[in-house]
């Protein structure tokens, strides 16, 4: 008799422990609920590259301001047999110069929406991240003859909260794996190095086509001859996403100046 009492004892502190136990562990996970991404696999995610084997890259350009700058880039393009590219265009900059936007639509290149007013959209309320968005949507819609469905944020500058907004206006918010430094006008070499040196398959190549660079068109012909004699392909954003599964990063609630220090500098727009 003593003996089946001993062994329920046992088995009583094993629950009592395994209930702690649980009872911990939920406490972690709700606690942590906003790091842990394993269990809202729903979460929206801004997209800086896209995991596949094939050698496809997409050259993406900014554009805020200026006109000097984007014809000759477009010109290096078409010089080089570049068909796919996609060009994230500001609607004010947009609407200043519907001449320029034409040559890119003509030019047959992807537009995406670089937003309205350029400025970090962290530090907005929701109703005027939203508000942003949609106006550089109609804006753009106006323009181009055609709906963005992707984004660029000014500054590359986002928290959840705008993550959030642009999915519920069915906008994917695009980021990049490679930095030219082209704003930073570091020199035609150190921009082609940087580039060809740190592309990989599936990559998101970051340059701007603003008034602020002024060595993109001397950098980017380059780029496109050692890109392509190492067998890449360059394909649109859009092409790119179609591929395989996207590589996503998740925020915490802060911008994204936190997981990308160079994005916060980034105003070349």
């Amino acid at each position: 008799m003593n003996f089946f009492y001993v062994l329920n004892g046992k088995r009583i502190k094993q629950y009592f422990l395994i209930a702690i136990a649980i009872v911990f562990s939920v406490g972690v996970i709700y606690a942590e609920r906003d790091n842990i991404t394993v269990f809202a696999p729903q979460q929206p995610a801004a997209i800086y590259s896209v995991s596949t084997d094939k050698k496809v890259v997409a050259l993406t350009f900014d554009i805020s301001w200026g006109e000097k700058r984007t014809e000759p880039i477009l010109n290096v393009l078409k010089e080089k047999g570049v068909k796919q590219a996609t060009f994230f265009l500001s609607s004010p900059w947009s609407q200043a110069h519907p001449d320029i936007v034409k040559k890119i639509v003509d030019a047959g290149y992807e537009i995406g929406s670089h937003g309205h007013k350029h400025d970090n959209y962290s530090k907005l309320s929701d109703e005027e991240i939203r508000k942003q968005i949609t106006t550089a949507h109609s804006i753009l819609t106006e323009v181009t003859g055609k709906q963005p469905n992707l984004i660029r944020l000014p500054n590359g500058d986002f928290d959840k909260r705008v993550l959030r907004i642009a999915e519920e206006l069915n906008y994917k918010v695009i980021q990049w794996d490679t930095d030219s430094l082209d704003w930073m006008n570091i020199g035609t070499d150190k921009i082609i190095n940087r580039v060809v040196s740190r592309t990989h398959p599936g990559d998101i190549i970051l340059l701007h086509a603003s008034d602020s660079v002024k060595q993109t068109h001397e950098a980017l012909p380059v780029i496109i001859d050692q890109l392509r004699n190492q067998g890449y392909e360059f394909v649109s954003v859009s092409q790119l996403l179609a591929q395989t599964e996207v590589n996503g990063k998740s925020v915490q609630d802060k911008t994204s100046s936190a997981d990308n220090p160079l994005s916060a500098f980034n105003v070349a727009g």
